[in-house]
């Protein structure tokens, strides 16, 4: 007969800003990683030479992928340093949704009796490196790093060339700055607010973040004053338009340098090394999937189906209904997504009765490349232990609204094991999306929009979503001449819906403008 269960619980967290951007203060993920794991091994209360006997059964280490350095082998590096060799090196793909699906999987190895003492970790220097001072300085790699692993392929936010985007990078569209607000401007004109309502919205939402922000000694932000809806919502030289209808300050914020450590054993190994039990937060369940890897293979722009089944699913293993969670942390790089979770779990977008953020988002806390959510299972953990509240959960979101994971933690324990998988399949099938037609032509009618804006905030390229109208096939197009440009800017008038034309190019563009003379 097979052993009972066992019961996993999160018994040390921590957490390591390092603010200076100085060349010789750059430290790299590795280490960063390293100190918030020495960190959560000081959180479980134990003496040193307890600790180092915990350290040395940790048999899981789980690693957030990062994005600012080349490892070989990151999970490897991590155990070496520790003196540790675990039965499971696990590193992450590139997506937010990273630390709530390796948290939920280290539970679960614990549940199962693979794993006694689990660390999942993550961490990025993006400040000191890839975006700040040791670049500007010309000093790369900085002082006493890691070797980087010239085999591998670096991941950058802002380039659409090395992304196998198909009919996205021919139309120059793919990056988060494009496809969030295709999302944002869907999701207004099907509630059908204006464009003014919409903006107010999510400049109040994202205020509410930053003065948590503000307060929170872990953020990028804290101790500067927080931003107000109407600076957020206004743009100016310092919040200057991106993509419409999101400025700067409503963009997630990744130059940062922070690294989060989660520590994971079973009841049993805790009451026999004395870690009291007012350190013990229970991880309850967890579930994830994903939407199509391309946006227009998408079945609408104003819901993502990865979102809701991921929270459906997530409250349901844990034996939860969504009244009785008492905190949330919506992941947050644009201000779309906490609001399709808020939409689809009936939670006002504002002014909630419940926080949907611990840490004040990824503008005001700091984006933290894939790792943003690894600051949440901490934050929550904290939050739980205080007695104030005893039900939380996390969504973590990655890619372009694509990847989702959602992790239920607790006070108190389950009443039965830990599930033993996540209920979802990778990619979610069951919506499908409309035909997609490569090269356009004809009427057509926008079915979403963004408008990308250079530095000086003239404008740069009009991206359209849109629907033939003698078939109700989906495309992309580009605008097809100035005046379209500038009305799809319109920060006045709604675009969806407008009737439009359609024709390709001569290089496989299409392209779209306001008038129905079939001609570009």
């Amino acid at each position: 007969m097979p052993p009972a269960r066992a019961v996993p619980i999160v018994i040390g967290v921590g957490d390591i800003k390092n603010r200076s951007q100085k060349v010789e203060d750059a430290i790299e993920p590795l280490n960063l990683m390293l100190h918030a794991t020495q960190k959560a091994l000081e959180d479980t209360g134990l003496s040193t030479s307890a600790a180092k006997e915990l350290q040395s059964h940790i048999d899981h280490v789980g690693v957030v992928n990062t994005w600012t350095w080349l490892y070989p082998d990151l999970p490897g590096l991590i155990s070496d340093n520790l003196g540790i060799k675990p039965k499971f090196k696990v590193l992450s793909h590139h997506g937010g949704d990273s630390p709530a699906k390796l948290f939920d999987e280290a539970a679960r190895r614990i549940s199962l009796r693979q794993s006694k003492v689990a660390i999942v970790t993550g961490g990025e220097a993006l400040a000191s490196c890839e975006l700040g001072s040791c670049a500007a300085a010309g000093k790369m790699p900085p002082p006493g790093w890691t070797s980087p692993d010239e085999s591998g392929t670096a991941v950058s936010v802002s380039d659409l060339s090395s992304r196998q985007q198909g009919l996205g990078t021919l139309h120059s569209i793919g990056l988060p700055i494009h496809v969030y607000p295709l999302y944002e401007n869907g999701f207004r004109a099907h509630r059908r607010q204006s464009v003014e309502q919409n903006n107010k919205e999510s400049s109040e939402l994202y205020a509410d973040f930053a003065k948590i922000a503000e307060e929170n000694e872990l953020a990028w932000n804290y101790g500067q004053p927080a931003a107000t809806g109407e600076i957020i919502g206004t743009v100016s030289k310092k919040n200057r338009m991106i993509c419409f209808p999101y400025p700067l300050l409503m963009n997630a914020f990744n130059n940062v340098n922070l690294a989060a450590t989660c520590l994971l054993t079973s009841t049993e190994y805790a009451k026999e090394l004395g870690i009291p039990e007012d350190r013990w937060i229970y991880p309850l369940g967890g579930a994830g999937t994903s939407n199509a890897a391309n946006f227009w293979e998408r079945p609408n722009f104003y819901s993502s189906p990865a979102i809701s089944r991921s929270l459906d699913e997530a409250l349901k293993v844990s034996g939860l209904a969504k009244d009785e969670i008492d905190v949330f942390d919506f992941y947050s790089c644009f201000p779309i997504v906490p609001k399709l979770a808020c939409e689809h779990l009936g939670l006002p977008i504002t002014k909630q009765n419940k926080p949907i953020t611990l840490l004040g988002g990824l503008t005001s806390f700091g984006g933290a490349g894939n790792n943003y959510s690894m600051h949440a299972l901490t934050a929550m953990v904290r939050e739980l232990r205080k007695g104030k509240v005893q039900r939380g959960l996390v969504l973590a979101n990655g890619g372009m609204v694509t990847y989702q994971y959602v992790v239920c933690l607790s006070s108190r324990p389950r009443g039965s094991p830990y599930p033993d998988r996540n209920p979802l399949p990778d990619l979610l099938t069951k919506d499908p999306a409309p035909e997609i037609v490569e090269k356009a032509e004809g009427g057509a009618v926008i079915e979403t929009y963004t408008v990308e804006f250079n530095r000086d905030g003239t404008l740069s390229r009009g991206h359209v979503v849109g629907r033939l109208k003698n078939s109700n096939h989906r495309f992309i197009a580009n605008h097809g001449d100035e005046n379209t440009l500038k009305q799809l800017a319109s920060a006045t008038k709604e675009q969806i819906g407008r009737d439009g034309w359609v024709s390709t190019t001569g290089d496989g563009r299409n392209l779209f403008v306001f008038n129905n003379s079939g001609k570009l």
